[in-house]
């Protein structure tokens, strides 16, 4: 009967390899995983870019629906109020139109404020302009508007949804 020696040379090596190939597949399976609950939740690249994209167009159309932004841009030098009104009002619903498909990618509260947001906007010019004869020059409406801006910095919704949107876009990333 003869005696074998095993020393731990002789084992150290092929327990180490057995060890790396078990903690490698273990890795591989842990990604694999982490991938696929990232998906089922939908947080995959994709969704999240989409998401993102959605809080930067809403983020410019509140932007551009604050008082001091939605006067400037506009063109009003040969307007009465009327028309500056009306003028206002159409773009305001026009760029809200253009953004409605980002509700799907926001919350529901944070889609109801960028609605309120125009609500409120379209219902202070209306208030605004009824305090001036409609014929009256528009340069006059638009002092109005920024002087209640300036007056109400609190008043003006857009930087109430301003920081919504930043808090809910930080919360995706």
């Amino acid at each position: 009967m003869t005696l074998l020696l095993i020393t731990y040379q002789d084992v150290a090596v092929p327990v180490t390899i057995l060890l790396l190939g078990a903690m490698t597949w273990l890795l591989f399976e842990f990604r694999n995983m982490k991938t696929l609950f990232k998906e089922r939740l939908g947080l995959n690249n994709e969704t999240i870019k989409l998401r993102l994209q959605a809080y930067e167009r809403l983020t410019l159309f509140a932007e551009r629906a604050a008082f001091k932004n939605l006067v400037s841009r506009t063109p009003y030098s040969d307007m009465h109020v009327l028309e500056l009104q009306l003028t206002l009002i159409q773009t305001l619903r026009s760029e809200y139109e253009y953004n409605t498909s980002q509700q799907i990618y926001v919350s529901s509260e944070m889609w109801k404020a960028i609605g309120n947001l125009r609500d409120q906007n379209i219902y202070i010019i209306n208030q605004v302009a009824a305090t001036l004869p409609s014929q009256e020059k528009a340069i006059e409406l638009s002092k109005r508007l920024l002087e209640y801006a300036s007056i109400n910095p609190q008043a003006e919704l857009s930087s109430i949804v301003l920081d919504a949107l930043q808090i809910e876009a930080k919360k995706i990333l």
